[in-house]
């Protein structure tokens, strides 16, 4: 049994990789040559990437890959990609060339506030609070000056300081919920920076706020907010009903079949569930590749799915006036400066390839990223169905697994085409090749 281990962070990398070795892989010669195999023959780059986190001891690798022909407000982009899904890049290529012809995409920013709160327990009356805030308002916005005084320059900064009651949901908690405009960073150092001055400033003044007396507001904890519904950005695509005439579909039954599955996922908890994921398999695809947070945009966006009491679909389809429009509105907090979107190079030539956009520009290339997603999925689902595309997709993992030769793989390719793709035929099919 394993015993713990004392003061390992301060171990050297080699120290923790031996520690685990003999802790954990007694006997395998292939465990130390499996993790070797992924350190970067660039040293620098490798401590680049060791620095990144507490207790690196290799790397772990996920393909980069991209999806071309995406005209986005009349301008082509190709959008890079990182996942493991083995369908996720060729159904985003297929769908970016299927509206390449109809139109493309259209998107917009609707708005780009962020937020975050000071949590405050206070067992007085609200009246008592209120003034008191008021009173010292103005020294909590200045108590920022320092902090945000480059992010002022920049057009940026906080917005606004409010007190909000929440009494009603948890006995004597208040909140001030904070407002700010970060700009072309994610901001969350930021925010957070400026919300423990807040929260610093506020219990400083509220120990001489003689009308207390014993009675004082305290701080619980500052942070910012993930649920950005305020930082909003809009993708769409729209054409005429027959413009959707494809393999022997009729584009009015195409469009009905199409729209009908969205009104079920916006009906339905369980298929919204898989609906999203599907939209998130694009959007985190592409934010991972640019090196911002896909976590915090997971919550934030499935807290968004959940805003009115009920798990809904996040994209909307209709046909009105014989005109298909197909559209997705969620919210994005990203950032093209800073963190990880400076410091990993792959984040930055992600960047570069997407013609270095503002975040402005990168929150409308994700959104259109997951809008041609779930335009993909849905396709496939009333149409020929999910399994048949990813299936073929997934065929190369399964001859990896089989240690299939390349001749074997090359083989395997050209039947399947023609053939159902499933673990059992293709164990069939190079048991046959290999007899």
């Amino acid at each position: 049994m394993a015993q713990p281990v004392p003061r390992f962070s301060k171990k050297t990398k080699e120290e923790k990789i031996d520690w685990l070795l003999d802790t954990y892989f007694k006997g395998d010669a292939n465990a130390k040559k499996v993790l070797n195999q992924y350190y970067n023959s660039n040293e620098n780059l490798q401590q680049l990437h060791d620095d990144f986190i507490e207790n690196a001891i290799t790397n772990y690798y996920l393909p980069f890959g991209i999806a071309p022909n995406f005209l986005i407000n009349q301008n082509l982009y190709t959008i890079p990609m990182v996942i493991e899904e083995s369908s996720v890049v060729a159904a985003a290529s297929n769908a970016a060339k299927f509206w390449l012809d109809r139109g493309g995409f259209t998107a917009e920013v609707i708005s780009t506030t962020k937020n975050g709160q000071v949590h405050i327990d206070f067992y007085g009356t609200a009246e008592l609070l209120t003034e008191f805030f008021e009173a010292i308002k103005p020294k909590l916005i200045t108590s920022l000056d320092s902090l945000q005084k480059n992010m002022k320059n920049r057009g940026g900064g906080l917005l606004d300081i409010e007190l909000l009651d929440a009494t009603e949901t948890l006995e004597g908690y208040y909140q001030l919920h904070c407002t700010f405009e970060t700009l072309d960073a994610m901001g969350a150092n930021f925010i957070n920076s400026c919300l423990e001055q807040i929260a610093e400033t506020f219990e400083s003044e509220a120990t001489t706020y003689e009308a207390f007396a014993k009675n004082k507001p305290k701080v619980v904890m500052s942070i910012l907010s993930n649920y950005v519904p305020e930082c909003l950005v809009r993708a769409e695509v729209a054409c005429k009903v027959e413009d959707l005439d494809q393999k022997g579909i009729k584009g009015e039954k195409f469009a009905q079949d199409f729209v009908r599955a969205i009104h079920i996922a916006k009906s339905e908890t369980r298929r919204a569930v898989t609906h999203n994921k599907g939209i998130m398999n694009g959007i985190d695809a592409v934010i991972l590749a640019t090196g911002n947070d896909f976590r915090a945009v997971e919550a934030g966006v499935h807290a968004y799915a959940a805003r009115n009491g009920y798990y809904s679909s996040l994209t909307h389809a209709q046909v009105k006036d014989g005109v298909f429009r197909f559209w997705i509105e969620i919210p994005l907090a990203l950032g093209t400066v800073g963190g990880l979107t400076s410091l990993h190079p792959l984040a930055k030539f992600a960047l570069q390839l997407m013609q270095n956009p503002s975040a402005r520009e990168l929150m409308q290339l994700v959104a259109v990223a997951g809008l041609a997603q779930n335009f993909a999925a849905v396709r496939s689902l009333v149409t020929v169905g999910i399994q048949k595309g990813h299936m073929k997709m997934h065929l190369m993992n399964i001859l990896n697994q089989q240690g299939a030769s390349v001749k074997e793989k090359e083989k395997a390719l050209s039947y399947f085409k023609e053939y159902a793709v499933s673990h059992t035929a293709v164990e069939q099919f190079l048991k046959e090749v290999r007899t």
